[in-house]
């Protein structure tokens, strides 16, 4: 009768701990592949928040662009869906055109300088105003998703090698003056898309950090990568405001500093993979151009107008965060 008892009891914990454990389920999507390690900084946040949670919250974490094109998946975190996604600052310029001039080329001279910037007052103001204005709920930016690069069939060591390039871009207006600066010719292709644009000679070239060429596995298509680093990308978790909002003060808690912990660990794996994933590359027979071998001083300077390509920028925003860089 007791060991009944016993079982009776542990069912019913049991049970209450799955009703628990559906109180906020979220999905939690991205356009980058599966094995890239962006997704498994999503399942270490993930799995972190559900553990210290007890099971009230739980994320399912979905890659290759399962839940729609970023620009999709975006608004439906907008519009209230139990949705989470990574966004960049250029996306995120959309909603709040100042946020995009974290997503300028040659901003960071070196990726640790982005820790200035998060701990300024203009941060703490202008993620308040992306809130306000749009209803996304930045969780954290500190996620190092790394140094771009272009990737084509030629070597590419000084702005004149990129004329009349095609080059794949999001649709997003950085992407297309930081090129249009170069003399390339940008073509906006969705990422789910840039495989079979390359395939198709649709574009010469495409652009983007070294995990996600092989999680695309662009070298299939193109097999000369220069590492030009013109933008070093930090993304970061977004979700509904309202629904962040309406979450138990000691939920909010958790979900921020597990998304920190989370780019904290991103941040190292995508600095000390890099190595092993160019080796990887040339494995595959891919040819690299390093930055030693570039001009880098002739991409800072065909890029530096790109900053005067925002006319709904405040005034003096490039300056300001130029000064708290410095």
């Amino acid at each position: 009768m007791i060991i009944k008892l016993i079982i009776s009891l542990l069912v019913s914990l049991t049970l209450s701990k799955s009703v628990i454990a559906a109180d906020y389920n979220f999905k939690f999507g991205t356009v980058s592949g599966d094995t890239e390690p962006l997704l498994d900084a999503m399942r270490y946040m993930a799995k972190n928040i559900e553990d210290r949670s007890n099971g009230q919250i739980k994320i399912d974490v979905y890659g290759g662009a399962v839940l729609g094109t970023n620009k999709e998946v975006y608004e439906q975190v907008k519009n209230g869906a139990m949705v989470m996604t990574i966004a960049d600052a250029g996306y995120l310029s959309d909603y709040y055109p100042d946020i995009g001039v974290l997503n300028g080329p040659y901003l960071l001279a070196d990726v640790n300088d982005f820790d200035k910037i998060l701990k300024s007052d203009w941060y703490s103001e202008t993620i308040s105003k992306l809130t306000e204005t749009s209803d996304l709920k930045v969780t954290a930016f500190n996620w190092l998703f790394g140094a771009r690069h272009i990737i084509t069939n030629k070597e590419i060591k000084h702005p004149n090698d990129m004329k009349d390039v095609a080059i794949r871009v999001p649709p997003n207006v950085m992407w297309v003056e930081t090129f249009k600066s170069m003399g390339a010719k940008g073509t906006q292709v969705a990422w789910a898309e840039v495989y079979g644009a390359l395939s198709t000679g649709l574009v010469d070239a495409a652009e983007a950090p070294i995990a996600s060429i092989i999680g695309a596995k662009l070298y299939e298509q193109r097999k000369v990568i220069s590492m030009t680093g013109h933008f070093k990308a930090f993304v970061a978790p977004v979700m509904n405001a309202k629904i962040y909002d309406s979450l138990p003060k000691d939920l909010q808690e958790i979900i921020n500093e597990e998304s920190i912990n989370a780019g904290k660990y991103l941040t190292k794996l995508t600095l000390e993979g890099e190595e092993g994933l160019i080796k990887q590359l040339e494995s595959e027979g891919v040819t690299f151009v390093r930055a030693s071998e570039i001009d880098m001083s002739a991409f800072q300077d065909a890029t530096a107008p790109t900053y005067d390509a925002f006319p709904d920028w405040s005034d003096g925003l490039f300056e300001r965060v130029s000064a708290i860089l410095k």
